[in-house]
């Protein structure tokens, strides 16, 4: 009876580590014919994501504003509103569709606004905002290069 629950705990134990791994690293993907990670999401989940990074480049836009108009509290203000608050409308179905490099990029994105947010309000220098900003760009440009989101109905 004891190396039969010791049996069945360790293959439940394989289990739940095959879903961790699943939902937590890997996520929902595949090789892209362009050589990029696709991440299959449904178009629910899909509008989400893009709708996410077209905050995220409506934000860009009013901190060069910002910038080019010497207005630090635009820049904080926009900066803010997709710091990582912004991650809480982000629902756990959808994180774990998502691999985990994605995930730390995007982390790492809202946490970096937030950061231009505070030296914006600490410091007032708005070429130090730029430079913080073209740093944030960075992890744009590598998301953008490395995944591309798939829907079932589209194959896009």
């Amino acid at each position: 009876m004891n190396k039969k629950c010791t049996v069945i705990i360790v293959l439940l134990l394989l289990v739940i580590g095959g879903g961790v791994y699943k939902f937590i690293f890997q996520g929902s993907v595949s090789e892209s014919t362009d050589g990029r990670i696709a991440i299959h999401l449904n178009g629910g989940e899909r509008d989400l994501v893009l709708g996410e990074m077209r905050m995220f480049l409506e934000n860009v836009q009013q901190i060069i504003i910002g910038v080019n108009e010497n207005d630090m509290a635009r820049i904080a203000e926009s900066a803010r509103i997709v710091g990582r608050a912004a991650q809480a409308a982000v629902p756990g179905t959808l994180l774990g569709k998502l691999p985990a490099e994605f995930k730390a990029l995007g982390f790492d994105t809202h946490s970096k606004f937030d950061e231009l947010a505070s030296n914006a309000e600490q410091f007032g220098d708005p070429a130090y905002s730029l430079r913080l900003l073209s740093d944030l760009m960075n992890n744009c440009v590598s998301c953008h290069a490395a995944y591309k989101i798939n829907t079932p109905a589209t194959g896009l």
